[in-house]
């Protein structure tokens, strides 16, 4: 009988090609703590490890402005198992990132979010076939109509991809409101949530409670749904999006954990 611990048989030993993607996949750090907690530090609240302060990739240290960010970035910490896998801590990644790379040059990463509202993907509507023509409209006007009514913003619709500039005076509209969620991490988020749905105004409506983040992730996939229910699903597709929507999930919730009171 083989003896699996000193004689392996398993694919990887088996496949080359197999072995070869093994080789490449990242090496996995032990955990190397047992008790994760949350305390008020010199810039908001920590994350510590054994009571360690938590530090980012750049050795900056990881805090956030209010307890409920940091219990969700402490909640992923605690979840590790006998490994620490960094593709299982999407709320880590994002604060990592706003710290080691947004607090740099935020105005960069407010420049790159309204780049996006420029040509959003709710401007632009299919001419056909019906079903989808009205399943766009019930999702996406809604959010162009809070923007016109509440602030002003006077957006123009198109049938098809070529792009159609949008009014000044609709994009300064849009530029004021997204101002007020300044901040690293705020902006952090918006960014993650513009490049994921591939509409600054769905992260706009997530940031200002207007959309739920499984209302704004329907929206963003219309049209992939309905290529899923006439033609299918990939199986890396589907796991692909899963991926995608546990970081989208991650970015909502830090926002919302962001305009909490903290007693």
């Amino acid at each position: 009988m083989r003896d699996p611990v000193n004689d392996p048989d398993d694919t990887a030993a088996r496949n080359p090609m197999e072995a070869a993607r093994a080789a490449m996949r990242p090496q996995l750090a032990r955990r190397f703590y047992r008790v994760v907690s949350v305390a008020a530090g010199a810039g908001g609240h920590a994350v510590l490890l054994d009571d360690r302060p938590v530090r980012t990739p750049a050795r900056e240290a990881l805090e956030v402005e209010t307890a409920a960010a940091a219990r969700l970035v402490a909640a992923e910490w605690a979840a590790q198992g006998e490994t620490i896998d960094p593709a299982t801590m999407p709320a880590t990644r994002i604060v990592n990132t706003a710290i080691d790379g947004v607090a740099a040059d935020p105005q960069a990463v407010f420049e790159d979010v309204l780049k996006f509202a420029a040509s959003d993907l709710l401007f632009y509507r299919a001419d056909s076939p019906r079903e989808l023509v009205a399943r766009q409209a019930e999702l996406w006007d809604p959010v162009i109509d809070w923007l016109r009514d509440a602030f002003g913003a006077n957006f123009i619709l198109a049938e098809g991809v070529v792009h159609v500039a949008q009014p000044r005076e609709a994009l300064a509209v849009f530029a004021s409101r997204l101002k007020l969620h300044d901040g690293a991490l705020r902006l952090a988020c918006l960014h993650t949530l513009t490049t994921l749905t591939g509409s600054a105004l769905l992260a706009l409506a997530i940031a200002e409670g207007r959309l739920a983040a499984e209302a704004a992730w329907a929206a963003a996939h219309v049209d992939e749904d309905w290529n899923i229910a006439q033609w299918g699903e990939d199986e890396e597709a589907a796991r692909r999006r899963v991926r995608r929507w546990t970081e989208m999930r991650a970015a909502a919730q830090l926002l919302a954990a962001l305009s909490h009171a903290d007693a």
